[in-house]
């Protein structure tokens, strides 16, 4: 089933292949400029700092809806194990198996592809088994160091927490940038709340993963007319989900990765970070997010921080 024309019509207005040279692997994070990371560095008043992700554990966020989406398993592989002999130093040392994307994580562009073709429009073929990513992998990310910018949808709503299946709308951007005060600005990486992260916490799983609120098909381009340089939010799927039209799943991930070349983060814990925005009246804030280094890889585990 190929891709309706009201897609492609959207993809052509968000496109940025080749803005910034035929050999970008970067795309949007090439808009966090030096003079961008000042500028958040400016943002820290009280040096209060708000971690963002989850915990990495066995019982996580993965249920089984998403194949090969693995909760890390965490073993001992040593136990205070004597290595030069009796009565020396003992060392415990541990292995993880995990899926990349299994909890608070970024999605590096080469995640999805659409048409056959890559952000960049490099081939899909590009990603192989053996391999992994032969462009733009996670690993090219070697630092993201920005202006953070919180989106409380759901507080602008006057609501905790977002129905399932809702979509989220520019103007439900529009809203939530105004409860804000501040205006997201080319560089930033706007993390959007929904609430949704309230039901994984309380301790159901299944619900957590669907239905689930998110991002509508409409919102890439509100992004990007911001020239933002990533997006993450509190929920699996990132997107609305089910999707707002049967013929069209995962559209805002093709947006965002392949016509954009903008990375998404999912499963992000926005709920402190709602909390001190909330009391501090203050929404804009130096955000450490870089990913951890896997060459090749489609993702990675991400463990954020928010300093007010």
């Amino acid at each position: 089933m190929s891709l309706p024309a009201a897609f492609h019509e959207i993809a052509k207005r968000v496109n940025n292949w080749g803005r910034w040279g035929p050999d970008d692997e970067l795309g949007t994070l090439n808009l966090i400029t030096d003079e961008v990371v000042r500028e958040a560095a400016a943002t820290v008043r009280t040096g209060r700092r708000v971690p963002l992700a989850l915990p990495l554990r066995q019982d996580g966020v993965q249920t089984g809806m998403i194949p090969g989406r693995v909760n890390p398993l965490h073993v001992m592989v040593q136990i205070n194990q004597e290595l030069f002999g009796p009565g020396t130093v003992a060392c415990s040392d541990d292995a993880v198996t995990m899926g990349l994307q299994a909890a608070t994580h970024w999605d590096a562009l080469p995640h999805v592809s659409h048409s056959g073709r890559l952000y960049n429009g490099r081939p899909a073929h590009t990603v192989t088994a053996h391999g992994g990513a032969e462009f733009s992998g996670i690993g090219t990310v070697r630092h993201l160091v920005t202006r953070g910018v919180l989106l409380d949808v759901a507080r602008a709503r006057g609501t905790d927490r977002l129905d399932g299946s809702y979509a989220v709308t520019p103007e439900d951007l529009d809203a939530a940038e105004e409860l804000a005060g501040t205006r997201v600005r080319a560089g930033d990486a706007v993390l959007v709340r929904t609430g949704q992260m309230r039901v994984f916490l309380a301790g159901d799983r299944h619900a957590y993963a669907y239905p689930s609120p998110g991002l509508s098909v409409r919102t890439p381009e509100w992004f990007h007319a911001r020239d933002v340089a990533a997006v993450a939010n509190d929920t699996l799927t990132f997107e609305v989900f089910p999707p707002e039209s049967e013929d069209l799943w995962l559209p805002v991930h093709a947006l965002h990765l392949v016509e954009m070349g903008m990375p998404q983060g999912q499963n992000w814990n926005l709920e402190k970070l709602s909390t001190a925005c909330g009391e501090t009246g203050r929404y804009a804030f130096l955000l450490s997010a870089t990913p951890e280094p896997f060459t090749g890889a489609t993702g990675s585990p991400v463990a954020p921080v928010a300093v007010l």
